[in-house]
């Protein structure tokens, strides 16, 4: 995959994680199922969102064949 697709499809996912991850960060809070301190936008769901962009990146620009054809 051309590494600009991947970059734009990983930034999409980015986003989306980042929405889930703040819908269920809040969802946790008012059920009184999660600490005050994890806050919505905090370091949880941006490190999430970021892990998730990440390994589908990774995926998507590793060359076909992986290390068996090494």
């Amino acid at each position: 995959m051309p590494d600009f697709v991947a970059a734009l499809f990983a930034s999409a996912l980015f986003c989306l994680a980042l929405l889930a991850l703040n819908a269920l960060t809040r969802l946790a809070i008012q059920a009184h199922l999660a600490p005050d301190g994890l806050m919505e936008g905090g370091f949880v769901q941006y490190g999430g969102a970021l892990v998730v962009a990440g390994a589908v990146y990774r995926r998507a620009v590793r060359p076909p064949g992986g290390l068996a054809d090494r």
